[in-house]
């Protein structure tokens, strides 16, 4: 592997899962870049006060301050992530809100949620679908820890933008948007609606459905 290569393998590995010095520039730099895509996500999950919320792969952290904010001190904000790093900063920035019981952070992936069954009433998970290789698990966990009703929000950017990007030629799983789709569906969510963002540099869908 040469050396351009090899960079944009970091580049890759660095954004499916922050670590290091670097890792610490990556959550500024996904904080401000997903900043629509997050947003997007927290509003299509119409988390109200007092709702239990989950974002999974909450990288620098954004989603869980908008949920915070979403769900007021008598609610319950879940953030999920794979990468060390980043629930080490979160717990540094959100102490407070942890200790108050409002935020729990805990170790875990889309294909292994360290929740409980019908524990939530939304989740979202943004930019997070390419490191997974078995979405239907996915799914399929996100179906079970959420109630019946509850709303799952797939924050995805489209395939054909991503694949012109270089550093997804190494390590990312980029999926049509109709197969994403049947795949909530197969896991027990109904009506499927594909949102496009549009005013963001690279298009994004968000797929929300609602668990059976």
């Amino acid at each position: 592997m040469g050396l351009r290569q090899r960079a944009l393998a970091a580049v890759a590995g660095q954004l499916g899962r922050p670590h290091g010095l670097v890792g610490r520039g990556v959550a500024v730099l996904l904080n401000r870049g997903n900043r629509p895509a997050v947003a997007g996500a927290v509003d299509a999950a119409e988390a109200t006060a007092e709702k239990s919320v989950a974002d999974i792969g909450f990288g620098g952290g954004l989603g869980l301050d908008l949920f915070l904010r979403r769900v007021g001190p008598q609610g319950t904000v879940y953030g999920v992530e794979v990468a060390e790093d980043m629930l080490t900063r979160a717990r540094a920035r959100f102490a407070s809100q942890i200790e108050a019981g409002r935020l729990r952070l805990v170790n875990g992936s889309l294909t292994a949620l360290p929740l409980e069954d019908g524990s939530l009433d939304a989740a979202i998970s943004v930019n997070t679908a390419y490191f997974v290789s078995d979405v239907d698990a996915a799914c399929a966990e996100l179906a079970r820890v959420l109630r019946p009703g509850g709303r799952a929000v797939l924050g995805i950017g489209d395939p054909a933008a991503m694949a012109r990007l270089p550093f997804t030629a190494y390590g990312f799983n980029l999926r049509p948007i109709a197969e994403i789709v049947a795949t909530m569906e197969n896991a027990g969510f109904m009506d499927v609606e594909q949102r496009r963002l549009g005013e963001v540099a690279i298009a994004h869908h968000l797929l929300v459905g609602l668990a059976g």
